[in-house]
């Protein structure tokens, strides 16, 4: 309580304590509930997409790395 104003905090409750942790169970249960999943072809599309994205990327990325690295290599002999 504080004295000069008279005003007295909340009740806080213990997050650690095992009611604290089953309302924190609960609130994630609750939470769970409301997610909305894709539907299975939509989601092994998108993950082909960024299977290829990542192929895609890896080789062109490998590529300007090896043109680099023999250009620097000539250049320094």
């Amino acid at each position: 309580m504080d004295s000069k104003r008279g005003v007295t905090e909340p009740d806080r409750k213990s997050y650690l304590s095992p009611s604290g942790i089953r309302a924190f169970l609960q609130e994630v249960h609750s939470e769970f509930r409301k997610i909305v999943w894709p539907p299975k072809k939509t989601t092994a599309g998108l993950t082909g997409f960024v299977i290829l994205l990542v192929i895609v990327i890896s080789l062109y990325l490998g590529s300007v790395d090896l043109l680099l690295g023999k250009l620097v290599s000539s250049i320094l002999h």
